[in-house]
């Protein structure tokens, strides 16, 4: 990169850094004002202009805020304490919002429930956040009831919908009750350090954990994120991602209400009405998911795809092996990747549009947001430690452990880690005495490279990553390789477990059309090291996704390659063959007994 490129770079990340904190100054210095504060604001502001709009309903800045009074009287009139929380089981709408905004303004916590969870898991995320209450919609009441023997918690249900005479309906409550704003007399005295929300960790590796997510953390997401958007009130933003997520609930519905725009809000993602949504409710943004964009780039061509009037998509986890095809067959103008946890203190942008770059960290902004690369032993699943018994930093393009320090500076509340509802699952994020005794970091999980220009880049997360022949393994890598053959439209990479080996072999699951087994052998000669390449091949028809698309392993890990743990196709990476064999009880057996070269 040269000078005058990288002064243009400097220049591009300034503006939209400058834009992100004149958003977001004001927040630490009103700590009383809160977020359904903001709602009441834009309500007297913008009145009957569209805020939210769905196919099921639509609420103007107006109702929007009339219809959370409602759900704030129903919490008071419950009793609900000060801190106490409320679970929603419910998928995607404006009404979803309402009631978290209503509660909120009460006192309470709500707790966002992913609606794809069913059984232990779902009890789970229930029982860890011990709710009085419950709120479930009507068309979830069945996947609700299935999980009571499992529930621990003594709670109170409340229908959202009419189903099967169920009762009581919080809906009928809520339209009885007033929308008027409450009385000072009414709500109680809330700050910008007072809990509003848990928020779910996705759970692709375990249970999921209940990160707590305070106001100031709302606030931050929301006026964060329009800035760095630069959103305008003539702006419409596409969310089909899930509302029970900061991305999908807080960062991309928030960042347009604050200065006056509108969103639309879809249910679920749809491959084949995706354009069809985007062209026909005017918006202007959207928000995505990385693997949302793999589907986008592998459907058929759609009359709308390119008749948009988007001028930006913001999201994370595009991948280098679609950003450019996603960018130029979409006719995107900008691609605006960010890294973040919700519950963390690591955040970083690609306001250039970088290629694949999740984002950079100049050095003029380096001391807002302490951040670094940590070398990481892949086998014990720790960073590394050096002779004095600290981390070791990573060089230019060494990928490590990305971390942040913890900084418990009432003047940066962005600096801290909030933790978990629960203190063990909190402290398996804290490292500490990392560069120096007693200093404390929070710990992403994930592993990154930073360029020689300081952009940073995705490699793979935690546990994803395995070790084979001696040599660290990226899945993310691998997949991308296998991605880029014609034909193959998704692949999930791990590691599993043989007998009389070390570390684990690689395996793939591809979705994969008229795939020819020997192109793809030689597709991985010529771009992966002999030790990256699959020992093994599952051929499935789809990969299991978590509802922001994270692929599942946990399952296919357990299954392993025995053929009588799979429906699927399987294949062997037969060395002497220099070909995918089908792998047959037969051929397991040998393998298993360390008679089959591998």
């Amino acid at each position: 990169m040269g000078f005058f490129s990288q002064l243009k770079g400097d220049f591009v990340f300034i503006r939209g850094a400058l834009r992100a904190l004149r958003m977001t100054t004001h927040i630490a210095k009103n700590p009383k004002r809160t977020f359904p504060d903001v709602i009441e604001e834009l309500a007297a502001r913008h009145g009957d202009k569209p805020a939210l709009l769905s196919a099921r309903e639509t609420f103007s800045y107006r109702a929007l805020f009339e219809r959370s009074n409602r759900y704030s009287r129903w919490a008071l009139r419950e009793g609900l304490a000060k801190g106490e929380t409320v679970c929603l089981l419910m998928p995607n709408r404006p009404e979803f919002m309402a009631i978290w905004l209503g509660i909120t303004r009460a006192g309470g916590v709500t707790a966002l429930l992913n609606t794809n969870l069913v059984g232990p898991s779902l009890a789970h995320c229930i029982d860890i956040v011990s709710p009085k209450h419950i709120v479930v919609a009507a068309e979830l009441v069945g996947q609700f009831e299935s999980i009571r023997p499992y529930l621990k918690s003594p709670i109170k249900v409340w229908v959202h919908g009419e189903t099967a005479g169920l009762e009581p309906r919080i809906d009928v409550i809520a339209d009885e009750s007033s929308g008027e704003p409450l009385a000072a007399s009414e709500r109680p005295s809330i700050t910008i350090e007072d809990h509003a929300l848990y928020i779910y960790t996705s759970g692709t590796t375990g249970m999921p954990k209940a990160a707590n997510i305070n106001h100031y953390r709302v606030m931050l997401a929301c006026y964060g994120f329009a800035g760095v958007m630069g959103t305008k009130a003539s702006d419409r933003n596409y969310v089909c991602l899930p509302m029970y997520h900061t991305a999908g609930g807080l960062c991309a519905i928030g960042s347009l209400l604050v200065n006056g725009g509108s969103v639309y809000i879809r249910e679920r993602f749809s491959v084949s009405e995706f354009w069809d949504d985007i062209v026909n409710n005017d918006c202007t943004m959207m928000q995505y998911i990385g693997e949302l964009c793999r589907y986008l780039v592998n459907s058929p061509p759609s009359p709308n795809e390119t008749k948009h009037k988007l001028r930006l998509a913001c999201g994370n986890g595009m991948r280098p092996d679609i950003w450019d095809e996603f960018k130029n067959r979409f006719k995107i103008p900008l691609i605006l990747e960010f890294y973040a946890a919700t519950e963390g203190n690591v955040l970083m942008f690609n306001f250039e549009g970088k290629t694949g770059a999740i984002g950079r960290l100049p050095w003029f902004i380096e001391h807002r947001f302490p951040t670094a690369l940590v070398r990481f032993d892949v086998e014990t699943e720790q960073p590394a430690r050096n002779a004095q018994g600290f981390c070791i930093p990573c060089g230019p393009n060494e990928i490590g452990e990305a971390i942040g320090k913890i900084v418990n500076d009432p003047n940066k509340p962005g600096n801290r880690f909030e933790g978990y509802a629960g203190q063990k699952e909190t402290e398996k994020k804290i490292l500490r005495s990392v560069f120096a005794p007693n200093d404390i970091w929070f710990r992403t999980g994930d592993l990154m490279r930073k360029d020689e220009h300081g952009y940073f880049y995705f490699v793979d997360r935690i546990g994803d990553t395995f070790r084979w022949k001696g040599e660290n393994v990226s899945t993310s890598e691998v997949a991308e390789v296998i991605n880029r053959l014609p034909g193959v439209t998704d692949t999930n990479v791990y590691g599993v477990s043989m007998p009389k080996h070390e570390g684990r072999a690689g395996m793939a699951a591809i979705v994969c059309h008229d795939c020819n087994l020997e192109s793809l052998h030689r597709h991985l000669e010529a771009s992966l090291p002999d030790y990256a390449r699959p020992v093994f091949l599952r051929i499935r028809k789809d990969i299991d996704v978590t509802a922001t698309f994270k692929q599942r392993k946990v399952d296919l890990v357990k299954e392993g390659f025995d053929p009588d743990e799979s429906a699927d196709p399987l294949y062997f990476n037969d060395p002497v063959k220099q070909t995918f064999v089908p792998l047959d009880k037969d051929l397991y057996e040998r393998i298993q007994s360390g008679q089959q070269r591998v």
